[in-house]
């Protein structure tokens, strides 16, 4: 007996989950990614929410006694300043897990849920990346460079992923399996 190579029309129809999900994360990730580029929303949603991280970030350094000031989006004290710029906002790391919040076959009501727990969580991991990078500068100046570049937007980036993965596999209900109707 021989077996029949595979048509292209069975591999879609095998994987036609799986290539839904990839279509619609490429297509909201490209979406995110220029709608954040254009400069009126850049200008005005943007640039206003990175000078709130900047805030936030400055209010939680001084509270653990920094002694940091604010002008604009520059975070500063007698030892060190940072400017919170596009890409340290998380922006970047919420397109990414959006589109796949997005793009994963869930109920509407768990989607609403990955997109507010992952916005929450994934700012809170960018506060930590900017207390963090702020306090590199200050007593670890010459890791500040590698930290910045390498090591926080990888764990920005991952933490993204990762809380992608947790809202997958807890917070979406499973699909039941009814059996098939016999004729």
């Amino acid at each position: 007996m021989t077996e029949t190579p595979p048509t292209a029309d069975s591999f879609f129809r095998r994987y036609r989950q799986e290539l839904g999900f990839l279509v619609v994360f490429v297509v909201v990730l490209g979406l995110g990614f220029t709608l954040i580029a254009w400069n009126p929303v850049n200008d005005h949603v943007i640039e206003p929410f990175t000078g709130g991280i900047a805030k936030v970030s400055g209010f939680v350094l001084s509270a653990i006694g920094q002694g940091t000031t604010m002008e604009g989006t520059i975070i500063r004290s007698p030892r060190f300043a940072v400017n919170i710029q596009n890409g340290c906002n998380g922006v970047e790391a919420m397109i990414i897990y959006f589109a796949a919040v997005l793009a994963f076959p869930a109920p509407v009501k768990s989607k609403l849920f990955g997109l507010v727990f992952g916005f929450v969580a994934i700012q809170l991991v960018n506060l930590v990346r900017v207390v963090a990078l702020f306090l590199t500068g200050v007593y670890f100046p010459s890791f500040f460079d590698s930290s910045h570049t390498v090591v926080w937007q990888t764990l920005v980036i991952l933490a993204g992923v990762l809380l992608w993965i947790v809202w997958a596999n807890r917070f979406v209900p499973v699909p039941s399996r009814e059996p098939a109707a016999e004729g």
